[in-house]
């Protein structure tokens, strides 16, 4: 049990949601920190978090899965005793990049396996936890989000299975947060941009030269703490009159120019 404010983060251990799981830890915030390796693999991870705030810990799962799912939200709550927040961060690529008419049916499954039905089902089960905590009497701010990507709306033909499952993303922030406004649980979308991670560090250098030639008009690449510093605004509280909405953290390049 724990009188802090409390987070899951689903892929915690590495890129974003490590930036977004340190942060959030690092401002008094406890955080489950879930990945799918087991413990001794992420032991430096681990360490980073424990270090940041003594009562987060590391929780392995594997969101596509319904009974790691339920072990996630369970084990949270029996650590914590309450859950403010979600943070939907964990998502794969494709194993290959290929044209979309040459992309395999299996490639797509997996995608959307973990990216939208895992997402969307765990945030099914915690928000059910979360208003049983509201119609118990539980008045403090709570808040869902999905970490998506400008590929919710940016074709990519050689990963259209990614752009796909974002998609879905987006319209999943959109429902879950018409569902659980009347108990007052905000649900927002996250949508990075180009982001320094191991997932786009076979593209650096296209993206680098990219972004010099003009594509972006914040002329570099996001970092993970970026889009940690957005989750840990949204926590305060201050946007509680808002749900439903997409925060661009893209350096821009959601805009239309000429």
């Amino acid at each position: 049990m724990t009188t802090m404010k409390t987070a899951i983060v689903t892929g915690a251990s590495r890129g974003i949601g490590r930036g977004i799981s340190t942060i959030l830890a690092k401002n008094g915030i406890a955080v489950c920190g879930v990945g799918t390796k087991p413990a001794d693999a992420v032991k430096e991870y681990e360490d980073e978090l424990k270090s940041c705030n003594a009562e987060s810990f590391y929780l392995q799962g594997d969101i596509s899965k319904a009974e790691d799912r339920e072990n996630i939200v369970n084990t949270a709550y029996e650590r914590f005793g309450h859950l403010d927040f979600l943070i939907n961060n964990a998502g794969v690529a494709p194993l290959q990049r290929m044209d979309i008419l040459e992309m395999s049916e299996e490639s797509m499954q997996r995608l959307l396996d973990i990216n939208l039905k895992g997402t969307f089902f765990l945030t099914q089960l915690a928000a059910k936890r979360m208003i049983e905590e509201r119609r118990a009497g539980n008045t403090d701010f709570k808040m869902i989000t999905l970490v998506t990507s400008i590929s919710a709306e940016t074709s990519s033909t050689n990963r259209g299975e990614y752009c796909v499952s974002k998609a879905g993303l987006a319209m999943a922030t959109k429902l879950f947060a018409d569902r659980l406004a009347e108990d007052r649980i905000n649900v927002y979308e996250l949508r990075p941009g180009i982001v320094e991670t191991d997932m786009t560090a076979v593209v650096h250098d296209k993206y680098a030269a990219l972004i010099e030639g003009g594509l972006l008009p914040i002329k570099k690449m996001g970092v993970p703490a970026d889009i940690g510093n957005a989750v840990l605004g949204l926590t305060s509280g201050l946007f509680a009159y808002s749900t439903g909405d997409v925060i661009n953290l893209d350096g821009g390049f959601h805009i239309s120019r000429l």
